[in-house]
Order: structure tokens, then C-alpha cells, then sequence
């Protein structure tokens, strides 16, 4: 008989050993113990038939689980919020407060007297003092929770006035129509998809009016022969103007001059602002609700308000935002074209030292996340072959970029620059072409 200690089945990790390895350990920790011994009981397998070495099995098991957490991506594609990458990355102050809202936190509660409190009291504080002109503020999910609360608080079984040239289509195949509609509104259109006058609104109110809508295309943009109304005019025909700005930005900022606030739309005598937190305020996805306080009791006392309220996590990270000046997305907003282009050619250089050879070229960046469409910003990025752009996307960490006539261009505009070092060495661990 041969010796039965030379069969290769016998150097097969026990599954005890396999287990108490730090890295499954902590799979196990958070993925779940028998999720993590049914794959390490399928390498095993694999490793007896023969279809891989023993040695290999504790990366197989690896290979085979899912991600514990969602990747941190780079994102170097100049897309300010990219949808794809969750939007808006939370500031170091949102994040420090996420953390802490972990645990048992006093979200709905007074510690100074041991009664209840109103819910997410200091997230809304710091949003209503972010706009002094709302006289009441509510948070919600997200800004199509915004809108739909708003609409079956105040038009369930009556009418909305709309602009056909702002029913809009949101991602994913969601369509502002349909949106309203479900909520039990009537939509009643006025104009026409490129133009829309006082008159057109003024001739569809009546008694059934729940509010006028007045919806941002944040989206698009329609050009040439166009008009439509200003909020300070629709303010004067007697019923709630609901405006939904869309991108979240909440007080004028220079870089976007055509982008609508909330503070402006507040002051030309809007009854009620929608917007999303995710997008320019640069925070948590959260819908937000700002304007008379009337308007705002009567949706935050609707019994929809409980089903679309938002978490402490979101409340936190809302109350960290709104406290920072300098969140990642208003940095990148108002990046230095010349500093961008200074830290890309350190970039460049570095990685030609390696003998890995890059271009810096112009580039434009854009705000993206359905906000200020047309919107370009003066950018810089490093131009590699196009073969860089999947291995990056694959890597550790994984890096987006955008390609173009045959290049991949890593634009820095969203990279903080703390992270220059770990894009240069993801740069440098995709294999050199043969």
C-alpha cells in the first residue's frame, strides 16, 4: 500500500484552522458564521476533487464571499455626484457623527429632563437655521418622499397645477406624473412642454387647487423659444406654491448661478420648498421640507409623515452636514483648476519615476446627481492607456474613471488629496503590458 500521508487530501485546511483566520474571522463577524463555513466547505470540496491546491483554499473561500460592506470606490470621473457612487460623500464630521449615532443615541429624547423630544431636534434645527426665511422645517427619506408627502397632504383628491414642460422623468424610469398621480392628485397641465405663461396657470385654478407645482428640470435643459413663470409671479394667484428645487442647494452660490435655492425661492413667496440632501448640500440622502409653518405642520402631523421618516443615522450625518462649511462636494464645487492641475502632474510624475508614463490634459467636470445640468467646470486629469480603466475598477481600492477616444482619464477634482498616494499605487499595481 502507498503511503496515505503523501495524498495531497490530507494538507487540506481543517475547517476549525480555516475559520480562525483573522481575515475569515471577520467575514464571519459580519456576513455570519454559516455563511462563512458553507464557503469554506465548498473549497475544501473543491481542493479533494483536485480543481484547486490545498494552499489555496483559504483564498478561494475569500474570492467566494461577498463583500462585507460596500467598497469605497475613487471616484475620478469628475462626476461631482455620481449616482452610481451613492451621490454625495459625507464630510469627516458626518461621518464622526454616524459613528456615534451607532449606538443608543438621544434622537427622541430631552436628557436634561428625561422626557421625550421631538424627533431629529438638532438636525432641524441646524436646517432651519441654514434658511432663516422657512418658518418650519421636516426631514424625510429622500426628495421623491418630499414631494409625494407633500402632494397627499396637500392635494390628495384635488389638483395640482404643472407646467407640461416640468413633468419630468427622475432615474431609474420614474416619472413625476406618475409619482403625483399615485397619491391620489388629480394633475392638472398647463402650457406647453417648451413654454408656459401666468395666464395658462391662472385659468386652471379653481376650487379643486390643492397647490401649484413648480418643478426644477434639473435634468435637462430646454433652449430656444421657451418661457415659463417665475415663482414670485405664481406667489400671486391666491393658492400654495410648491417648488421642488431638486439638487438640494439651499442659499445662492456663485459657481451656480442659474441653479435654483431654496432661500431665493422662499423669499419670491414659495409656499413650500422640496430638495434633496444628498445632492448639493452634500449629505445623507434625506428629503427635505422647508417653508410656512402651517403648510409644514399639516405634512408632518399626515400619517404618511411616520413611514417616510428618517433614521438617526441620516439625522446625525443631516445635523454634521449642515454645520460644515467645507463638506467634499462644496470642495469640489469650488476646487482651484490650478491646484488640481499642480497635485496631477505630481501625480504624473511620480508614477514616471516608476516608469509608468501618463499625460495631464484639460478636462470638465460636471455636477451630475440631476443638478445644474450644463453646468461645466474647468478641470485636469491624467490621461492613461484605456486598458487601465477596468483593472482600476477591479483593484484595491477600486478607482472610476471616465474613458475617452481611447483613454482613460483620472480627473481629481472628487479625489481628496490625502488619497493621491493610494490612486498613484492602485495606478501602479495594474500589470505593465506585455
Amino acid at each position: 500500500m502507498g503511503d496515505g500521508r503523501a495524498d495531497p487530501r490530507r494538507r487540506v485546511p481543517r475547517t476549525d484552522v480555516l475559520l480562525a483566520d483573522p481575515r475569515l474571522a471577520t467575514a464571519a463577524a459580519t456576513l455570519g458564521r454559516e455563511r462563512v463555513k458553507a464557503a469554506v466547505r465548498q473549497a475544501q470540496d473543491r481542493a479533494r476533487r483536485g480543481e484547486i491546491n490545498p494552499d489555496e483554499v483559504r483564498d478561494a473561500v475569500l474570492a467566494a464571499l461577498p463583500p462585507a460592506v460596500p467598497r469605497a470606490v475613487l471616484n475620478a470621473t469628475g462626476v461631482l455626484l455620481h449616482t452610481n457612487l451613492g451621490r454625495a460623500a459625507l464630510s469627516e464630521a458626518a461621518v464622526a457623527a454616524v459613528v456615534a449615532a451607532a449606538g443608543h443615541t438621544d434622537v427622541e429624547l430631552d436628557l436634561g429632563t428625561g422626557r421625550r423630544a421631538r424627533r431629529g431636534r438638532d438636525a432641524l434645527a441646524a436646517l432651519a437655521a441654514a434658511v432663516p426665511g422657512a418658518e418650519a422645517v421636516h426631514v424625510v427619506n429622500n426628495g421623491a418622499a418630499a414631494l409625494v408627502l407633500a402632494a397627499t397632504a396637500l392635494a390628495a383628491d384635488a389638483e395640482i397645477v404643472v407646467s407640461r414642460g416640468e413633468l419630468v422623468e427622475i432615474g431609474d424610469g420614474f416619472r413625476l406624473p406618475d409619482l403625483l398621480a399615485s397619491t391620489g392628485a388629480r394633475l392638472r397641465e398647463v402650457g406647453t412642454t417648451n413654454r408656459s405663461t401666468l395666464a395658462d396657470y391662472a385659468a386652471a385654478i379653481g376650487g379643486r387647487t390643492g397647490f401649484v407645482l413648480k418643478v426644477h428640470p434639473s435634468n435637462f435643459r430646454v433652449t430656444g423659444f421657451t418661457s415659463s413663470v417665475p415663482v414670485r409671479r405664481l406667489a400671486g394667484l391666491g393658492v400654495p406654491v410648491v417648488v421642488d428645487i431638486g439638487s438640494g442647494l439651499l442659499a445662492p452660490d456663485p459657481a451656480l448661478p442659474d441653479e435654483p435655492d431654496a432661500a431665493s425661492a422662499l423669499a419670491a413667496g414659495a409656499g413650500l420648498v422640496t430638495a434633496s440632501g444628498d445632492k448639493l448640500l452634500g449629505g445623507p440622502q434625506a428629503g427635505l421640507l422647508l417653508g410656512d409653518a402651517g403648510l409644514v405642520e399639516r405634512l408632518r402631523r399626515h400619517p404618511l409623515a411616520r413611514a417616510l421618516r428618517v433614521d438617526k443615522l441620516t439625522l446625525a450625518a443631516l445635523a454634521a452636514t449642515l454645520g460644515d462649511p467645507a463638506t467634499p462636494t462644496r470642495s469640489a464645487l469650488h476646487a482651484d483648476p490650478a491646484a488640481l492641475r499642480a497635485r496631477t502632474e505630481r501625480l504624473r510624475d511620480a508614477l514616471a519615476g516608476e516608469g509608468r508614463k501618463g499625460e495631464v490634459v484639460p478636462s470638465v467636470a460636471v455636477v451630475g446627481g440631476g443638478g445644474a445640468p450644463g453646468v461645466e467646470l474647468d478641470s485636469w486629469a491624467l490621461s492613461l492607456p484605456e486598458r487601465y480603466a477596468s483593472a482600476l475598477r477591479v483593484g484595491d481600492p477600486p478607482v472610476l474613471g471616465r474613458v475617452a477616444r481611447g483613454r482613460l482619464l483620472l480627473d481629481l477634482r472628487c479625489v481628496p488629496e490625502h488619497a493621491d498616494e493610494r490612486l498613484r499605487a492602485a495606478v501602479l499595481a495594474v500589470p505593465e503590458d506585455d
